[in-house]
């Protein structure tokens, strides 16, 4: 067919038209993958990033030497005349955590504030005459410190008569969550437990309406119990997690204060329903309250406890209980400075930033920098590497101008999308050309840490054997941790190796004062 002139230009202007819209849309950016339920809510993001948080159990239990009060000790035994909140702050914020958590109310039922809902609390003690208040000192401790605030109110309580009255007591569990919840400004954590000794009176808490409550008054705050709704018990007071630990879990499957399997609540749900992380609890010293005659765990073991609940998708809660003077105790500060230290001193240079990375596959093409390997070396959730859909090979390189010595690598997934890898596993280009295995871990969501046996190499190969879905990952990290690798050795070698490490040589401290290292 033989085309007029007019004809002519109109073929021409469709397509060119054509050929605009092709191109146009190739110049669209790929859009970022579908995230895989569940998916955190906003507050339990905010927890998870704090990675560590100070709990504070502080009581008239701390002023009789017992963990659990009868709560029947006269008020006037709780006097702390040297207590001083913003001394707790201090320790916590120069330590590196980001809240702290104090026992407003413990099993004894002694209250830390005036509530109007009892007598038995600080208002009947000599202390500041009576017209004291721990919570709102430490609230504006916190406040002032850019510190997040969380509180602890027993549900068993051996001093209120009403307690084992259901409705009755029910009715005054809430009316002290609620003046705690409206009298010191912004709480981001709620801790509840089903703690409750042998023969007690029978009582049923009714954790729903608590929860609701909770959630209307202070809707940024993280709730934690054995079921959640946001965080969980790992299971242990040990503040170990599982090597496996998913985030996903059935609220459903778990009762509070009840003997659950310790294996669900420690290694969480592949296929859960609910999305609630683990939380490992541990002390710095033997018990929970202060201690005359106990001693701080080492920086070497709280290090240890590191690697095994924050590096293992978890938040570590340590306590650090005040003294009866009202103070941290010089002892647990040293050793929190020299925990801080090293975590600075291993964690502060990322050697995986010096190195060229490159990727099987890139989600949009090699060149679509949104989604390229290199944003797996900088800080944050929100930029990650995403391979190509359809690729069964997920695979991150590392190349390196010089061999590189390291034993530590470091994972984490854009938790915000779902939590997605299931295993994975690191090479290393040896002397001879071949990848050689050097580590392998299942689990991974906001942090994974693992350390190995030092190893040298200038290429090394990340590999993802399997995920729920395409993996993400936002961020990588390899380290050197001089001070872990002595873990079989005896226990005045590694003391010796620890004191003598470069990384203190800025605070000079004496024999005496690292005994307990």
């Amino acid at each position: 067919m033989i085309l007029n002139k007019p004809n002519k230009l109109i073929l021409n202007i469709i397509i060119i038209l054509l050929f605009i819209s092709r191109t146009s849309q190739s110049l669209h950016p790929k859009p970022p993958p579908i995230p895989i339920l569940p998916i955190p809510k906003s507050r339990q993001i905010s927890w998870q990033i704090a990675e560590m948080a100070l709990f504070l159990h502080f009581g008239t239990n701390t002023f009789t030497n017992t963990e659990w009060g009868t709560g029947h000790v006269d008020p006037s035994i709780f006097n702390p005349i040297s207590l001083n909140a913003t001394q707790w702050v201090k320790v916590a914020k120069d330590s590196g955590f980001k809240r702290v958590i104090l026992t407003a109310k413990h099993h004894d039922g002694f209250c830390l504030w005036p509530s109007q809902y009892t007598d038995y609390s600080v208002k009947s003690s000599p202390w500041k005459n009576g017209s004291g208040d721990v919570v709102a000192e430490l609230a504006i401790a916190a406040r002032i410190a850019g510190l997040e605030l969380g509180l602890y109110l027993s549900p068993w309580d051996r001093h209120e008569s009403c307690y084992g009255e259901t409705l009755e007591y029910n009715e005054y569990y809430m009316g002290q969550m609620t003046e705690l919840l409206t009298r010191y400004g912004e709480i981001k954590y709620i801790f509840l437990d089903g703690a409750k000794g042998d023969g007690e009176k029978d009582m049923e808490y009714f954790f729903d309406d608590w929860f609701s409550l909770i959630h209307q008054l202070q809707p940024g705050a993280a709730i934690f119990s054995d079921a959640g709704p946001d965080t969980r018990w790992v299971g242990d007071e040990a503040g170990v997690a599982g090597t496996t630990c998913w985030s996903l879990f059935n609220c459903s499957a778990v009762k509070i204060g009840s003997d659950n399997d310790f294996r669900y609540s420690r290694e969480g749900d592949p296929f859960g329903h609910d999305w609630v992380p683990a939380e490992c609890d541990v002390s710095i010293r033997p018990g929970w309250f202060w201690h005359a005659s106990e001693k701080p765990k080492s920086a070497l073991t709280l290090l240890d406890l590191y690697y095994k609940s924050v590096g293992r998708n978890c938040l570590l809660l340590l306590n650090v209980p005040p003294n009866s003077s009202g103070l941290i105790s010089d002892e647990d500060i040293q050793v929190l400075k020299e925990f801080s230290e090293l975590r600075d001193s291993i964690f502060s240079h990322n050697i995986a930033k010096s190195a060229l990375l490159s990727a099987s596959s890139t989600r949009g093409g090699p060149k679509n920098s949104q989604f390229g390997p290199q944003n797996v070396i900088e800080e944050g959730l929100y930029t990650y590497w995403a391979p190509d859909q359809g690729q069964s090979d997920w695979e991150l390189y590392l190349e390196f101008q010089q061999v590189m010595t390291f034993n530590v690598l470091e994972l984490q997934e854009p938790i915000q999308m779902g939590q997605r890898i299931i295993e994975f596993h690191l090479d290393i280009l040896d002397e001879n050309g071949k990848w050689q295995h050097v580590v392998s871990g299942t689990t991974v969501g906001y942090r994974r840490l693992l350390l190995f046996p030092t190893v040298k190499s200038h290429l090394l190969r990340l590999v993802i054997d399997k995920s729920r879905v395409c993996p993400l990952i936002s961020h990588l990290g390899i380290f050197m941790d001089s001070y872990s690798v002595s873990r079989h050795v005896s226990d005045t070698h590694t003391q010796s190796k620890f004191i003598n490490s470069l990384v203190f040589r800025k605070t000079t401290y004496n024999r005496s004062q690292s005994a307990s290292i």
